[in-house]
Formats: structure tokens, C-alpha cells, sequence
């Protein structure tokens, strides 16, 4: 049996809007908190045969890609991806989980610096919940960056953020069972690099990656990869 529950929630985001039974949270569990591109679907701007269905059907629209990863023994979870849908997706995660958790998560980790990915943080300064010093997890040119730009500046100097170095390949522990560990994926790379993630529990993994450019130019085998997870996003 796997040690992940997984509840891929994007399908009941605006429907059933379900909460997670208790059975289901008696162990570590990942929940899907949207799977667009960074603009979302349907796209600004879009009136192609695509997009129309869920500008005429609001239960269509889908929020940007980003996953939440929960331990109920130490009543923790993380945020992967800090998307222009944060502040419904905190809320969705609350709903699914009985506001059992906190509010916000015990750190946010971010795969790189293109907006569907990043921009969340925005809603921690001072103009909206003006947190204090939440934990980011990024890789040397993404805390750079933030550090160096604002309105991202502003937010480590007041202090709504603390930015968190990562290095490839190398994982951070999350508590005694469970870590994350990035590893770099070819993309884009204008401000920051780009990573995937693998969260590791065990001997068991699994793998998030929201954006790569070609697998081919991967430096790892995708099937093995995919082979060796016991999920993969």
C-alpha cells in the first residue's frame, strides 16, 4: 500500500468542493491545488474554442498549477508553487482539510521565477496579510532575484518572507519522514533557474515538475523517473 494518499482535486475545486474524510488524513497526503499554465484557464484575453467553455461555465475554470503536501501526525503541510491563485487555493486547502491546519503553510518552496509560479507571494506584504517571516524555499539566482527586485525586495526587507537558499540535488528535511529535493530542469531561464521536485518519504518519491521546455533535453530519463515514483505531476 502506498504511504501517499492522493487526492487530485482539481476536478471538485468548484463543484462538490468535498472535504477529505479523516480516514484519508491519517497519513501524509498530497492534494492538487490547480493545473493551468501560468495564466490560468481560461486565459486573459482568450475566445478561442479552448477558453470559451469556461468563460461561459465558471465551474470549468481551473487554477494554476501547484500542489500541497500535508503530514496530519505533525499537523504541517507545504506549498509548492506560490501562483496568482494563492489566495483561493489557502482557502480551498482549508476547506478539503477541516481548517485543520494552519492558514499558511509551513514553508513554500518555488520552482523558478515566470509568473504562474512566484507572483503569489504578493498577497503575504503588508497591502494584504503582511505575514510574518514565512519561510521560502528557492534556488541561489531565484533569491537573488528576490532580494534584489521589487516588490519581492520589499518583502524580505520587511521581513513578510525569509528566504531559504536550496541546492540541486541536494534535499531539505521536512520533519523526521519526510523531505524535498530539487533538481534542475531545462527551461526558460531569464531570472532564476528552473527545478522539479521530488518529495521523499521512505523509500518512496514523488515527483512534480511545471515546466520544462523539452524532455529531451532532460538530463534525466523521464520514464525511469516516472518508473521510480509512486506518483508524478
Amino acid at each position: 500500500m502506498k504511504s501517499f494518499f492522493l487526492l487530485c482535486c482539481c476536478g471538485i475545486l468548484f463543484g462538490n468542493n468535498k472535504a477529505l474524510d479523516r480516514s484519508a488524513r491519517a497519513k501524509p497526503f498530497i492534494v492538487v491545488l490547480g493545473i493551468a499554465q501560468d495564466a490560468g484557464y481560461p486565459q486573459i484575453g482568450c475566445d478561442k474554442s479552448c477558453c470559451l467553455p469556461a468563460w461561459k461555465d465558471p465551474s470549468r475554470k481551473r487554477f494554476v498549477s501547484s500542489l500541497a503536501l500535508a503530514d496530519p501526525t505533525k499537523h504541517q503541510w507545504w506549498l509548492l508553487d506560490a501562483t496568482p491563485d494563492i489566495k483561493e487555493q489557502l482557502h480551498l486547502f482549508q476547506q478539503l482539510t477541516h481548517s485543520e491546519f494552519s492558514f499558511l503553510p509551513d514553508a513554500i518552496f518555488l520552482t523558478h521565477a515566470h509568473i504562474g509560479h512566484y507572483t503569489g507571494l504578493m498577497q503575504l506584504g503588508r497591502e494584504a496579510m503582511n505575514t510574518d517571516k514565512v519561510p521560502v524555499y528557492a534556488m541561489p539566482r531565484m533569491v537573488d532575484f528576490l532580494k534584489k527586485n521589487g516588490p519581492w525586495s520589499l518583502l524580505v526587507q520587511l521581513q513578510n518572507i525569509s528566504l531559504h537558499e536550496m541546492q540541486a540535488d541536494h534535499p531539505v528535511t521536512l520533519n523526521a519522514t519526510l523531505s524535498i529535493m530539487s533538481f534542475l530542469v531545462p527551461h526558460r531561464g531569464e531570472f532564476s533557474e528552473t527545478v522539479g521536485f521530488e518529495i521523499i518519504k521512505g523509500q518512496q518519491k514523488v515527483v512534480f515538475i511545471p515546466d520544462i521546455d523539452k524532455w529531451k533535453k532532460f538530463d534525466r530519463n523521464i520514464d525511469s523517473l516516472v518508473k521510480g515514483s509512486s506518483y508524478s505531476f
